[in-house]
C-alpha cells in the first residue's frame, strides 16, 4: 500500500504522487482526510497546511476555496480533494484515515456521493470516529481496528491458546483487521504469535510504515497481508522478488 502515494520529493497526498503510486503498477494507496470549514473532504495528513505547503492555517477552519490555494512541497501541486482522488482511478482501492471528528459526516457524504463502498478502508486512530463513520454509511465498508481496539487485541492475544480465539473474535466484531506499527512504545506489537491471532479469526495484518527491505522481507516472512510504504518502488521490487507481485 503506498503510503500517501509514491514521491521522493516530498510530494505527500499530491495527484502527482498518487498517480506515481499508479503507474509502479500499485491498485492500493493510503491517504488522510480532513474536511475545511465549508465541508469539503482533502487527502492531506496534518490538520495545518504548515508544514508541506507554502500556506498556513489549520484546515478545519479554512474554506475549501482558502485550502484551494496552497501548493505541496514548493511544487505546483495543490490540496487534492478525496472526490478527485476517487474518480481519477476508478478501480484504485484506497485507505482512509480520518484525522479529526469533523471530517466524518463530509466523508460518509463522499463515500456515499461517488458509490465507493467497496473500495475504501474506512479507518482512524479514534474507534469513535471510525464507529460513527461506519454507522452513517447505508452500506457497508471495509474497516480497520483503532488505537483501542487494537490494544484490546493484543492483550486478547496474549491468552492461552484454548481460551484465545474466542476472546479475540469478540475484541475484533465489527472489524476487517489491524492497520499498526511493527512496534510501539518499545513493545513488539508485529509478532508471530499475533499474527497467527488475528487470522485464526480472518482478520488481515497490514503494518505501516515500512521503508527498509530487509523488513519487508521479514514480515512477508512473518505471514502479514500488507505493507504500508513510502517506498513503494522498494516494496514493488521485493514483492517481484518473491514472485507475488501482478502486473
Amino acid at each position: 500500500m503506498a503510503h500517501r502515494g509514491f514521491s521522493l520529493e516530498g510530494l505527500e497526498n499530491t495527484m502527482a504522487a498518487f498517480e506515481a503510486a499508479v503507474e509502479l503498477g500499485f491498485r492500493y494507496v493510503e491517504t488522510d482526510v480532513h474536511a475545511t470549514h465549508d465541508g469539503v473532504v482533502v487527502a492531506f495528513h496534518d490538520e495545518t497546511l504548515d508544514r508541506v505547503t507554502d500556506r498556513t492555517g489549520r484546515i478545519p477552519e479554512l474554506s475549501w476555496k482558502q485550502v484551494a490555494r496552497a501548493r505541496v512541497g514548493g511544487s505546483d501541486q495543490p490540496v487534492p480533494p478525496l472526490e478527485e482522488l476517487l474518480g481519477a482511478w476508478p478501480d484504485l482501492r484506497i485507505n482512509i484515515d480520518i484525522k479529526t471528528p469533523g471530517a466524518v459526516l463530509p466523508l460518509v457524504r463522499v463515500i456515499e456521493r461517488t458509490r465507493a463502498h467497496e473500495r475504501v478502508c474506512v479507518t482512524s486512530f479514534s474507534d469513535v470516529r471510525r464507529r460513527e463513520a461506519l454507522m452513517r454509511l447505508t452500506r457497508p465498508v471495509a474497516t480497520s481496528a483503532g488505537q483501542t481496539t487494537a490494544a484490546r487485541f493484543r492483550a486478547a492475544a496474549a491468552l492461552p491458546a484454548l481460551v484465545r480465539t474466542p476472546v479475540v473474535a469478540r475484541v475484533m466484531a465489527g472489524v476487517d483487521g489491524l492497520q499498526v506499527p511493527v512496534r510501539h512504545s518499545g513493545v513488539e506489537v508485529v509478532t508471530p504469535h499475533t499474527v497467527a491471532a488475528a487470522h485464526e479469526v480472518g482478520a488481515f495484518v497490514h503494518v505501516w510504515t515500512v521503508n527498509d527491505v530487509p523488513e519487508m522481507v521479514r514480515l512477508l516472512d512473518l505471514g502479514v497481508d500488507g505493507i504500508v510504504t513510502d517506498r513503494a518502488d522498494l516494496l514493488r521490487d521485493v514483492l517481484r522478488a518473491r514472485g507475488e507481485w501482478v502486473d
